[in-house]
Parts: C-alpha cells; sequence; structure tokens
C-alpha cells in the first residue's frame, strides 16, 4: 500500500472517529485538520469534494461489511444464520461503537455526481459486490416467491439501523438480536425456521465481548 493510500485511510479512521454519537454528517473536511494534525491542503488533495470524504467514509463501512460476511460465510454454514448473524453484528457495531449510520447518507446518486470518479467508482464496486453478498444468501437460504425479499430486508434493515441510536436500546441486550432476527426471518418469508435460540444470542454476545477485550488488552 502506498503512503498516499494509507494517509487517506487513516484520515477517513480520523473521519468515522470524529462521526461517532452523531445521528447526521456534520463533518467537513475542514474539520480534519485539527483532528488528523495534516495540513488542509494535503487534506483537500485527498477529498477534492465534501461529497469525497462522504463517499470515502461509506467506501470504508462498505468494505468493513464486505469483511465481516466472508468471516461470517466461513464460520456459519447455514446460510440462514449467516445473514442473521451478519446483520446482528452489524446491529451491535453500531450500538457497542456508537458508529454513525452510513445509511442516513448512502447510496445517494444525487451525492455521487458529486464526488470524483475514483470514490464514485469505488463505492459503486463495492455497493455492487455487497447487494450481491445479501441476495445470493437469502437464495441460499430458501426463495420465496410474491416479494422482493431483498428489497424488503434491505429497508427493513436500513431503517432498525438509522433508529438504533434512539437511546433505548443496548449493545447487550440479547432481546434486542433475537427480536431483530425474527423480524429479518418473518421477511424472508421463513417463518417455519428457528431462529437462534436466547442461549444462543447469549453465548455470541460473550464471544463478542471477550474479543474486544482482548482487542483492548
Amino acid at each position: 500500500m502506498s503512503s498516499w493510500e494509507q494517509r487517506t485511510d487513516y484520515l477517513v479512521e480520523v473521519a468515522q472517529r470524529c462521526l461517532r454519537g452523531h445521528q447526521s454528517f456534520d463533518l467537513c473536511r475542514s474539520h480534519l485538520v485539527a483532528a488528523s494534525q495534516i495540513s488542509k491542503g494535503t487534506i483537500y488533495n485527498h477529498f477534492t469534494t465534501e461529497a469525497d470524504l462522504v463517499v470515502a467514509v461509506a467506501c470504508a463501512q462498505y468494505q468493513d461489511w464486505l469483511t465481516s460476511a466472508e468471516r461470517d460465510h466461513q464460520q456459519y454454514s447455514d446460510p440462514f444464520e449467516c445473514y442473521l448473524f451478519h446483520h446482528c453484528q452489524r446491529l451491535h457495531d453500531v450500538l457497542a461503537q456508537k458508529r454513525f449510520v452510513i445509511e442516513r447518507m448512502m447510496p445517494n446518486q444525487e451525492l455521487l455526481l458529486q464526488a470524483s470518479d475514483v470514490y464514485r467508482d469505488r463505492f459503486n464496486d463495492l455497493l455492487k459486490q455487497y447487494c450481491h453478498w445479501n441476495q445470493s444468501t437469502i437464495l441460499a437460504v430458501g426463495e420465496r416467491p410474491g416479494f422482493d425479499r431483498g428489497e424488503l430486508l434491505k429497508n427493513y434493515i436500513r431503517g432498525t439501523m438509522i433508529n438504533s441510536d434512539d437511546g433505548t436500546k443496548a449493545c447487550d441486550d440479547v432481546q434486542t438480536y433475537y427480536q431483530f432476527s425474527y423480524a429479518l426471518s418473518q421477511l424472508m418469508g421463513h417463518s417455519d425456521k428457528r431462529i437462534p435460540t436466547i442461549q444462543k444470542f447469549t453465548d455470541w454476545l460473550s464471544q463478542l465481548h471477550a474479543q474486544a477485550a482482548m482487542s483492548a488488552a
């Protein structure tokens, strides 16, 4: 990785930290100067427009989801559990890290048109890959005619993530993930399938906490 790419990744990480706990993308390129200790000129070279910064942050988030999806695919042989735990992991990440919910901003074609080609093309490619993973996993669980299950699920997940910062949900509340998974199973048209048990979600949360403790050590 070149020094340019490394600096871009660092600036995106700084932007993500600055956005934690925010409900709107109220971060500008100029805000990164003090936060990153990198000159304004250098930052503006990396992000030619304000849209570039938004799209770069979105790219990083979608890349994280794709990396997680690949890991989940290896961990869960059952596509039903793979899909549920993948999106529960996403919800946990938002709640535990107070991560800015990028779905508030993206996808957004008007914003993408304002972005530089390199960021626009990168985002469109990652979006396409992530949509493909979701759709192929849903189909692997079992197709249900009559509705566009992928669209139903996408809209529900987006709404859940956006509303997750209402202050009533805790990252360690087992019921949150149990109920979320129940709703996903219904929208998938697989009410006949048993979602993971409360105990399985409890064990899953314990594993996440253990991993977080090891990372912090």
